[in-house]
């Protein structure tokens, strides 16, 4: 296997990784993965070309690897059923609960603007506050199911 196909294979893994955990929603978008895992890989040889340090090459390709997925829709719901509906049922049904009910905590974030840093404003805890709204009304109208 040459360099090329091994970086990308390690930036496509990673960030199918990432996906898998946070962004559910993009996981199984092959276009998408290939196309940022070529990216990565590219940046990465063009800046280790250029000299740069390996911290550099690794900082410049996961800058392009991870772009726009620093806030994760799905973690904010998830963080909500964790915190506030943990009681109701047991710890391994908080994630898959979490995933069934994303699709309908969707719209919900439609009313932000979602930025990286989206998690450290003053704007975060309404939104925190409509999920678990939107999750508490639904738990009543469907049960756990």
């Amino acid at each position: 296997m040459d360099t090329q196909q091994k970086d990308l294979s390690y930036f496509r893994l990673r960030l199918q990784e990432l996906l898998n955990t946070s962004f559910p929603e993009k996981a199984n978008d092959q276009k998408f993965i290939e196309q940022r895992s070529s990216w990565a890989a590219n940046a990465y040889e063009g800046a280790f070309r250029s000299r740069n340090t390996i911290e550099q090459c690794n900082e410049i390709a996961n800058y392009i690897l991870f772009e726009g997925l620093h806030f994760s829709k799905f973690d904010t719901v998830f963080q909500v059923v964790c915190n506030e509906f943990d009681t109701i049922m047991a710890d391994e049904e908080l994630r898959p609960f979490a995933l069934k009910i994303f699709p309908v905590c969707e719209p919900v974030f439609s009313g932000y603007e979602l930025t990286d840093d989206f998690a450290y404003g003053y704007e975060f805890d309404l939104l925190y506050t409509e999920i678990t709204g939107t999750i508490a009304i639904w738990i009543e109208e469907n049960g756990l199911q």
